[in-house]
């Protein structure tokens, strides 16, 4: 799907750069054609300075996601999701991420989770990337605490894990 998208702005790299972003950010687009986190506007010459693009090249953006019936009912139904991630060393939480060879593949989550379970760890948060929308779809875990080493060899010998990480 992530490709589709950007495959009806191959002629516009910089409308790419705005359609990334309100994907990555889980930004929508009202009936209006204002970018809105729920209800609040975001100022579009905001969003063009974050991707150093100009003004105008979002507000293109956003009227051929209007125009366009399937992008409309994408990006008006796309919500952004609060993480713990960035909170994770501020809390005294572990983020454990998980790279795949095959993003696609089923019962990821459900076995670096119940590995995690396994071994009466709290999980605080999950969050995997959508690898429709993303190049390198990755697994995030958020647990209360640290990972034993012997869990962590667990998870990295399991057949799917190209890399792990610890934050």
């Amino acid at each position: 799907m992530f490709d589709e998208i950007m495959e009806k702005f191959a002629d516009s790299p910089s409308q790419q750069q705005v359609i990334r972003l309100l994907l990555e950010r889980g930004f929508s687009v009202s009936d209006e054609g204002r970018v809105v986190s729920g209800g609040i506007e975001i100022p579009n010459t905001g969003i063009a300075r974050e991707i150093d693009v100009d003004r105008r090249v979002v507000d293109a953006t956003t009227d051929a996601i209007l125009d366009d019936p399937e992008l409309r009912r994408i990006f008006q139904n796309i919500s952004a999701i609060p993480s713990l991630m960035d909170l994770a060393p501020v809390l005294d939480l572990t983020v454990l991420t998980v790279t795949v060879d095959d993003a696609e593949a089923s019962g990821i989550v459900a076995r670096v989770t119940q590995s995690i379970a396994d071994h009466g760890i709290t999980i605080r948060q999950v969050i995997s990337d959508d690898p429709e929308f993303s190049d390198e779809a990755k697994l995030y875990v958020i647990t209360a605490e640290e990972l034993p080493g012997d869990l962590i060899n667990e998870i990295r010998a399991m057949a799917f894990v190209r890399k792990i990480e610890l934050e």
